[in-house]
């Protein structure tokens, strides 16, 4: 299956401005939920597109560089881990895609959502089961929001220099377990989630997902 053919479909329809949506970070035991929201110019083409659990950091980083160099608009969603405990990680989700639209500098007129949950929104779209490696719109938004997350945990490394974000970014490692039983949790850690090997999951905890 080729990778536009959710775009030519819209395209076809008579939509111009179609918004690629995806998130990074529900299955972290730390730092936010961070959505990207992307429309690329129509019939755009970027060698090595795909999702981004398919790419190395390298290629992530050089090619979040041309999706910002090529795309119409990019919009950022943030939802912090406070946030996520209090609504739980799906909702937080969802929220930050919301959030990553609103920001998007075009009004889109369609979205493509990864994922089988669509956020609350006003705009058409669809929700694309493995869409992440299904289209380009959302692989460009998964590689946007997978870089920008990484690089804002980098950054919280700096301030919790005992945990290890800039090696494994929050996810759940033997290196980060390690870490949080002996250090605790830290004011940046979610803290309805099974953050120890042992530990029983509280009733929020959807770490796996």
């Amino acid at each position: 299956m080729e990778m536009d053919v959710f775009e030519r479909n819209c395209q076809q329809n008579g939509y111009r401005q179609i918004a690629g949506i995806d998130e990074a970070g529900r299955g972290a035991l730390a730092g936010p939920v961070i959505a990207a929201a992307v429309i690329l110019p129509i019939n755009c083409r970027i060698e090595g597109l795909n999702d981004s659990k398919q790419l190395t950091p390298k290629q992530r980083d050089r090619l979040s560089d041309e999706i910002y160099s090529v795309a119409v608009s990019v919009g950022i969603g943030s939802v912090d881990n406070h946030l996520v405990d209090k609504l739980n990680v799906l909702e937080a989700s969802l929220l930050a895609m919301r959030q990553a639209i609103e920001k998007l500098t075009l009004q889109p007129d369609y979205l493509l959502v990864d994922g089988i949950n669509f956020p609350v929104t006003h705009i058409q779209g669809e929700a694309i089961k493995k869409g992440d490696r299904r289209s380009y719109s959302i692989a460009a938004a998964s590689i946007i929001a997978k870089t920008t997350r990484d690089r804002h945990m980098i950054a919280l490394d700096r301030t919790y220099p005992d945990y290890g974000f800039s090696q494994h970014k929050g996810y759940p490692t033997s290196q980060h377990r390690h870490a949080i039983a002996q250090f605790g949790a830290s004011d940046i850690h979610r803290h309805t989630f099974k953050l120890l090997s042992g530990q029983l999951p509280k009733s929020k905890d959807l770490g796996n997902l």
